[in-house]
């Protein structure tokens, strides 16, 4: 019986301090041996016959996120890449890292995509999301996508933040404390957010870019080359 009692302590620690790639749909229960979220690119979760058959369906421009966290704090990086089997996230989603505050779950209702990824209808794709806490440790999730004109967000029940979780983009201080305005951006998402006031670009997550901030190259593709190991 202690054995046991161990045994779940030891995987309700493992648990606590992984997340849940929720939506789109993760390539697999990364949770669940040999998988582990510690493992560079996807957790030791490969694409397999039934992961391309229940690819989750996204918009051209964009799509929903939900990610449930269990740190009271994390850093977040979202990458992308195109084809039906790929090991390489080459597209950075935001040019800063989040830096995400409180447990529980956070819907973007829509990750709005840069317009220059010559995006078709049926094209695959995979998406990679990266957290980083406080021990300096990254930690992998993927799902993979396949782009649809007929893709539609999630509606608003199915889109709901927990209480007291934040996320907001990483800015870099000058030394009298000011920001860069390279750098300078607004993201809130809260447990009051609603598809109307959440979205990453466009204007509806308050995300406004100054200094011309490249989607395609950013800090999060640092993240995802620098921390294969």
């Amino acid at each position: 019986m202690k054995l046991f009692i161990a045994a779940l302590l030891v995987a309700a620690n493992v648990v606590s301090a992984h997340f849940e790639l929720n939506y789109p749909t993760w390539r697999g229960d990364s949770f669940l041996p040999p998988a582990s979220q510690y493992i560079f690119p996807c957790a030791n979760v490969n694409t397999s016959a039934e992961s391309n058959a229940n690819r989750t369906l996204w918009p051209l421009d964009g799509g929903s996120l939900v990610i449930d966290f269990h740190h009271p704090w994390t850093y977040v990086a979202f990458n992308l890449g195109f084809g039906s089997d790929i090991a390489t996230f080459n597209i950075s989603l935001n040019p800063m890292l989040l830096n995400e505050t409180g447990n529980g779950t956070i819907c973007i209702p829509k990750w709005t995509l840069p317009a220059d990824l010559g995006i078709t209808d049926g094209m695959d794709a995979s998406l990679q999301v990266i957290t980083i806490g406080d021990s300096g440790t990254a930690l992998y999730n993927c799902a993979d996508i396949r782009f649809s004109a007929n893709a539609t967000l999630l509606p608003e029940d199915q889109c709901q933040n927990s209480t007291g979780v934040d996320i907001y983009p990483l800015v870099q201080q000058l030394a009298d404390g000011s920001s860069t305005s390279e750098a300078t951006a607004t993201v809130t998402v809260t447990a009051t957010a609603t598809p109307e006031a959440a979205t990453n670009a466009g204007g509806r997550l308050s995300v406004q870019h100054m200094g011309g901030l490249a989607w395609s190259v950013g800090l999060a593709a640092v993240v995802a080359l620098g921390l294969g190991f």
